[in-house]
């Protein structure tokens, strides 16, 4: 398998990308608190093997290009744990992202014979990939990110349309795809209640 194209940008993406199949998005943050923990990272794929990061210095959060995508109505955004990410996004970009598709609803409502639900135990199972998880509490928000940091951050993206494929097949064998549908659609009223502090274990909860 060839390495993975990253490239990384900072404060907006930059002009002329398109994802006419869809934008798999990912976001790394200072911690599990919108409130406090500020937005550094956000990474972007096509589904082809590139991963773009756009890191945020934690003051400017204008970002035009990468906000007109989250709101373009014809651009599905494809996440795995979707609630914390579009909170995130909501909290610091100001923007409600739409249409979505969350490859941890997916599974749980697909994969009811396990409880493993994380990216890396999806990501084993159905595509018979290893991916690591050793960057996950490192410090996303120092003025360089390493290449440790950099690879790991891809890896939360570029895996995520070939999950949703597989998924998709199985919410259609076991007659769920519609389940499906309706959480993702409640998933940004859900991100609102969790910024407004009405956290609830349930369905959508880590």
């Amino acid at each position: 398998m060839a390495a993975p194209s990253i490239k990384i940008h900072h404060g907006d993406l930059p002009a002329g990308l398109a994802f006419p199949n869809g934008v798999a998005i990912d976001t790394e943050t200072l911690g599990l608190n919108p409130h406090r923990d500020r937005l550094c990272l956000v990474q972007l794929s096509n589904g082809d093997g590139s991963a773009h990061l756009v890191k945020f210095n934690g003051k400017d959060y204008e970002a035009p290009r990468l906000k007109a995508l989250l709101a373009d109505p014809a651009i599905l955004k494809i996440f795995h744990f979707a609630q914390f990410d579009i909170a995130v996004l909501k909290q610091y970009l100001g923007v409600e992202t739409a249409p979505l598709y969350c490859t941890k609803i997916a599974s749980k409502l697909a994969r009811t014979y396990t409880d493993r639900h994380g990216l890396k135990d999806l990501v084993g199972e159905l595509l018979g990939v290893e991916i690591s998880k050793q960057q996950q509490s490192s410090d996303w928000g120092a003025a360089e990110l390493s290449e440790s940091q950099m690879a790991y951050a891809a890896n939360d993206v570029l895996h995520l349309h070939a999950l949703k494929a597989k998924l998709d097949v199985m919410l259609a064998r076991e007659g769920r795809a519609d389940f499906a549908r309706s959480a993702f659609g409640f998933l940004p009223t859900r991100a609102r209640l969790d910024l407004a502090g009405f956290e609830d274990d349930d369905i959508f909860a880590h």
